[in-house]
């Protein structure tokens, strides 16, 4: 069996299954990194470890030439001992990273670009190859929608008018691909979007359209947004971060280029194309 050159952590979610698929479609060797059980295709190995726990990743890193990093704390806390495994047992590291970096600050409700921003700077002097990938707002975050679409027909958020250039997790897959099997981003920081922006409120009409049947956006205010996110059990760091910084971009709104098919050679994919290949997740 040939030894397998990437490893794929965050392979269960979005954007690490997307880059796990492509890299086996492409024939490049790949193993991916899992907590628990999980169906990949055939000819994908997958080994269990916790990037928590650098212990545990001695097999997951064995004969591996690059790791794309999927980083999912909210701070850099043990980052620095996981690095350095990574450096000391493959050559090139490829991060997912946020666009908001550019913009970080140690200011209260910062907590999502500041870990972001600490985890480029210890890959950035770990003597690795690296690339920081930044995109925009992903498309999936929409999923949490999905129990409201299916159950009342009624999208209850705030920001109704806030219009974002959401970008697919396929196509940060597809940038991310080329960053681990070329040299053409090395020591890159490319800003990755969606083709245009595209409002909440029109979100979820695509959503609909997608489904085939009604869909409202009713909108409600960022406190009430908040205490609802909290109630429902996510964490208070991350609603005090991500709330306000979405508000922030009604007045300073993402920017959106075209480096998704610079890089890929394909157009960035369309929120109306996001949404129809996920309809059975909202119906």
């Amino acid at each position: 069996m040939t030894e397998p050159k990437i490893l794929v952590t965050g392979a269960t979610g979005k954007v690490g299954g997307a880059l796990v698929a492509q890299l086996h479609a492409a024939g490049v060797p790949v193993r991916a990194l899992v907590r628990r059980e999980a169906d990949f295709p055939a000819g994908v190995e997958t080994v269990r470890g916790d990037l928590g726990d650098p212990a545990t990743l001695d097999a997951a890193l064995d004969g591996i030439d690059a790791v794309f990093l999927v980083w999912p704390f909210m701070s850099a806390e043990g980052a620095p001992d996981l690095i350095d495994m990574i450096g000391e047992r493959t050559r090139r590291l490829v991060y997912l990273s946020s666009a908001g970096v550019a913009d970080a600050t140690d200011e209260p409700g910062e907590a999502i670009t500041t870990f972001h921003a600490e985890l480029e700077r210890l890959i950035e002097v770990s003597g690795l190859e690296w690339t920081a990938l930044r995109p925009t707002g992903f498309a999936s975050n929409t999923l949490g929608w999905a129990d409201e679409v299916r159950t009342t027909g009624v999208v209850r958020a705030p920001l109704a008018n806030l219009a974002r250039p959401l970008i697919h997790e396929a196509d940060m897959a597809a940038v991310a691909l080329k960053a681990l099997t070329t040299d053409t981003l090395l020591a890159a920081r490319p800003l990755i979007t969606g083709p245009e922006p595209v409002t909440q409120e029109r979100q979820v009409a695509l959503i609909a359209e997608a489904i085939g049947r009604p869909v409202r956006f009713e909108e409600i205010t960022q406190d009430e947004a908040m205490e609802e996110m909290k109630a429902a059990g996510y964490p208070p760091e991350l609603v005090d971060a991500v709330v306000p910084a979405q508000a922030r971009l009604l007045a300073d709104p993402e920017p959106v280029n075209d480096e998704v098919e610079r890089i890929t050679g394909t157009p960035a994919r369309t929120f109306r194309r996001w949404a129809a290949d996920h309809a059975a997740d909202f119906r």
